[in-house]
């Protein structure tokens, strides 16, 4: 399946000399001096490939390191590795090792600075992005949805913007936002970590962030493609998913006290991609205070952030947030919130028709046998007794529950009056008083 949206996104470009970097020299020269303590690598490609830098600027910096006295050559030549010179720390720079790990445990992949940064966001944002109505119907094929639901999500999706999605329970709010998420095919680039005065940021999640594969070179082409900048990690569009445990505090940058370094909040890691809010009005904030949290993100495509000295400082903020909620809007939210929403759009649940076609669709993946007797039933016996409301989820709870009881009763799997009973008893309970 294509699932291509736009025009592949532009690669960072890997920097060619010391002065492309845009970093302070001293603190390049402490995270190679670091890497090196801590990893005991000696061979320049090895070093390039540690602190994901071409070979080129990794031996400046080896050189500038030389020149102050914090490495030696080894003097001998290692045949395994294509004839590179080996480099140690010499007692001064291992000293200097000490001393900068104290000061900051980070060591690796040099991070990338934040200006620089922003024009990568620049080339991937997710506003750049254009999904069609066929590419939003193939990721969501496994799901039974009206068409007038797509001719509000589309452009909704497309603009880039935040979207609130509310309706009664169990009608697929949260599938319907993956399947948003699916329908991003394309890729984007991911920092390792990023540099603001000085401080380190780590980005990268493995957690949040799935790595695509590496493209390897054909060494037959006419063409190589340049290497982009391995500071960063080719992903695919990153999707958070927060619910009942988000809290204010997630949003904010964690200090990491022992390494002193930060870890970058959630809406930081999701930037090209999705933050989906579900079951909005479970956490232990009200939503109303969440949502004036992002009111400045929302409006103005930037995000304030606050270092431990208190200095506060802008970062880009380009993510499709959606809020999931099975709360009316106007139950949780006032006006001026409800206008920094850009999409409200109900998400109800199937009509008869749409009812059935879930219900067969379910009932042929999990090999159960559909019958006209008990379906007719389940629709003019026991819908009737909740007013005719159908819901998504209720096919599947339904014919799980039919099938469990085969199993128990030892039957080859069936359907029933009366095992549409038995299964209906357990969708929901009633209070007492109504029970006779």
């Amino acid at each position: 399946m294509n699932m291509e949206t736009t025009a592949t996104v532009t690669a960072p470009p890997a920097p060619r000399r010391l002065e492309d970097m845009n970093l302070p020299l001293v603190m390049m020269r402490d995270i190679l001096l670091k890497t090196m303590f801590r990893k005991n690598v000696d061979m320049v490609s090895d070093l390039a490939r540690a602190i994901c830098l071409p070979s080129a600027v990794t031996q400046e910096l080896i050189d500038m390191s030389r020149e102050q006295r914090l490495i030696e050559a080894t003097g001998t030549l290692n045949a395994n590795s294509g004839n590179e010179m080996g480099y140690q720390l010499t007692d001064a720079g291992k000293a200097r090792a000490l001393d900068a790990l104290s000061q900051s445990e980070y060591f690796g992949a040099m991070p990338v600075p934040l200006e620089v940064y922003r024009e990568q966001i620049r080339r991937q944002s997710i506003r750049n992005i254009q999904i069609t109505r066929q590419q939003l119907t193939d990721a969501m094929g496994h799901l039974i949805l009206p068409d007038s639901l797509l001719d509000h999500l589309g452009p909704a999706v497309s603009s880039g913007r935040s979207i609130l999605m509310y309706g009664p329970p169990g009608n697929g709010k949260s599938s319907i936002s993956n399947g948003i998420r699916d329908a991003m095919g394309d890729k984007v680039y991911v920092p390792r970590a990023i540099e603001y005065a000085g401080q380190v940021i780590t980005v990268y999640d493995p957690i949040v962030h799935s790595k695509a594969e590496e493209e390897s070179d054909d060494p037959n082409s006419l063409r190589r493609r340049r290497g982009f900048d391995r500071r960063y990690v080719r992903c695919d569009r990153p999707t958070v998913i927060t619910g009942g445990e988000l809290s204010l505090s997630m949003l904010d940058l964690v200090y990491n006290p022992t390494a002193r370094t930060y870890q970058a909040p959630l809406q930081l890691k999701s930037s090209g991609g999705i933050f989906i809010v579900d079951d909005l009005g479970r956490q232990a904030e009200p939503p109303q205070s969440l949502i004036n949290r992002w009111i400045v993100p929302l409006e103005e495509s930037k995000d304030i952030l606050s270092l431990q000295s208190g200095e506060k400082f802008e970062v880009p903020f380009d993510t499709l947030v959606i809020f999931s909620t099975n709360f009316h809007p106007n139950a949780i939210f006032d006006q001026a919130a409800l206008r920094r929403i850009f999409y409200k759009i109900k998400i109800d649940g199937p009509n008869q028709e749409n009812f059935l076609k879930i219900f067969a669709l379910v009932a042929r993946k999990k090999g159960l046998p559909l019958d006209e007797g008990a379906l007719i039933h389940l629709l003019n016996v026991k819908y009737p007794t909740i007013d005719n409301v159908y819901a998504n989820y209720q096919p599947v709870f339904l014919i799980d529950q039919m099938i469990e009881i085969c199993k128990f009763e030892g039957i080859p799997y069936k359907m029933s009056p009366e095992l549409i009973d038995r299964a209906w008893a357990n969708m929901f309970v009633y209070d007492e008083q109504i029970v006779r």
